[in-house]
């Protein structure tokens, strides 16, 4: 359990905010918009779901677009993995500022269908206010944007204070083993003081009536989806001689027992403040439970009336559920096994084998229960001050109004791999939209089109702010 500063994440945002106002950019070349829109066109058009195959393809393309930039060759390198690969950029600094930043992003996208879409989901459109496409939020256009500002920036002279490392992965939405082999097998490609990874749906949020900007999550901490199965056995038999080892009634008895179960409270820096910071727009005694929580994570009535929502529940705890069973093999015999599937999101502190052993102290001694490979469950990163202060500089000079707040995220990212090795990682992609808009692996995912482009301003802004002059 990581006790809480509130009084100095207060100092840290407002530092941040008290920067925004230094904010550069606020216009971008209609070139720059051009160059980053027809290179979304050309990311969204190649499937990369998982086994595509086309991933290679793609870290192939964009390293000749960039050496066609006047990047040098030694500095743009495709690194093979399996049948996938990744793509790192070294953008040289003139050493001033200290050691790199690294810029993340990932170019495989969850698999669609044309059937479901009623249109081509690898084709880019444009239509009513709104770009629609497969990767389109999940995070084609983040990848765009950061490949276009690097371009931009290095055809107007800009030397950065320090080395900037593009790094784009190719497997995020499945196993992650592209991050993984970077951090393990090529180093000396990635390492830097702190990454920052645009792979943060929902970081910038609209408001649902007027469309302004409203809020933006900096994300510190990402929880861990581990699956565990369940499995117990049976002798069988036929169905009119009923026993007591019935292997479905043991696995029922089982999953009950983690139905019922509590992990405890947890928290960090980033959960509290994000309490603090959504709790002004959340009215009714919701909105008081998260003041109540920011101010006092030891308020257990506070910690209630948050993990009885569905959507705040995973910001105080680990949670786990079942969401696969079978069991059986005809309708007129006993079962001689049955099986299920618990998906847990394990909160920074916690470790897999702790809930694993968890889960196993509640399914009893009749019931096994095992996980697959190897999980990273990362540590939640310092919440730094200039970070934040330069997160605030960019979110002013692109969406001016949202405020700033700390977050951590239920969903697992690439971020996990680098915390994990070493390297704090800060989410804060660009995009905005609206909370309801949130179609990500769904069917006719989309963002806002100004939102876009806008997202040209926010990554200068923020790279300047960490590594200008």
């Amino acid at each position: 359990m990581v006790a809480a500063g509130m009084c100095r994440i207060a100092a840290l945002l407002v530092a941040g905010l008290l920067l925004a106002g230094a904010a550069t950019g606020a216009g971008t070349p209609d070139s720059a918009r051009a160059e980053a829109r027809t290179l979304f066109g050309d990311l969204v058009a190649v499937d990369t779901s998982p086994g595509s195959g086309r991933v290679p393809l793609l870290t192939s393309l964009l390293a000749a677009r960039f050496i066609a930039a006047g990047f040098e060759a030694r500095d743009v390198t495709v690194v093979p993995y399996k049948d996938l690969s990744s793509l790192v950029v070294r953008y040289r600094g003139d050493g001033s500022g200290g050691r790199p930043i690294a810029l993340l992003a990932h170019l495989d996208v969850v698999a669609a269908r044309a059937e479901d879409w009623g249109r081509n989901p690898y084709s880019l459109v444009e239509e009513n206010g709104y770009f629609i496409g497969r990767g389109t939020l999940d995070v084609k256009q983040e990848a765009a944007l950061i490949t276009t500002t690097l371009m931009q920036l290095r055809s107007r002279g800009f030397v950065p204070t320090r080395d900037l490392i593009l790094v784009f992965t190719g497997d995020e939405e499945t196993d992650g083993e592209t991050a993984e082999d970077l951090l393990a097998h090529h180093r000396d490609l990635v390492d830097a003081e702190f990454a920052l990874n645009s792979d943060t749906l929902g970081g910038g949020v609209l408001d649902e009536f007027d469309g302004r900007p409203r809020l933006f999550r900096v994300q510190g901490a990402e929880k861990a989806s581990v699956n565990y199965f369940l499995e117990t056995h049976g002798t069988g038999g036929h169905s009119s001689q009923p026993r007591s080892d019935n292997a479905i009634y043991a696995l029922a008895k089982a999953l009950t027992a983690i139905q019922r179960h509590r992990f405890p409270v947890m928290w960090n820096d980033w959960t509290r403040g994000d309490f603090r910071e959504t709790a002004a727009s959340v009215a009714g005694p919701l909105g008081v439970a998260m003041r109540a929580f920011a101010r006092n994570p030891h308020d257990r009535h506070a910690a209630q009336v948050l993990s009885a929502e569905s959507v705040f529940v995973g910001r105080v705890r680990t949670t786990c559920v079942a969401t696969m069973l079978e069991g059986g093999h005809a309708p007129n015999a006993l079962p001689q096994s049955a099986k299920a599937t618990v998906s847990c999101r394990i909160f920074p502190g916690m470790t897999a084998m702790q809930v694993r052993q968890t889960l196993q102290r509640l399914a009893g001694n009749d019931v096994a229960v095992t996980t697959g490979p190897d999980v990273i469950v990362s540590a939640a990163s310092p919440l730094r001050a200039d970070v934040m202060a330069a997160v605030g500089r960019a979110v002013d000079a692109a969406n001016p109004g949202a405020r700033l707040a700390p977050t951590q995220s239920s969903y697992a990212t690439d971020g996990a791999a680098f915390r994990s090795a070493g390297i704090p990682t800060y989410g804060v992609g660009g995009t905005f939209i609206r909370e309801s808009e949130q179609f990500a692996h769904g069917v006719n995912e989309r963002i806002p089109v100004e939102s876009f482009y806008r997202g040209l301003v926010h990554w200068e802004t923020l790279i300047r702010a960490l590594a200008g002059h």
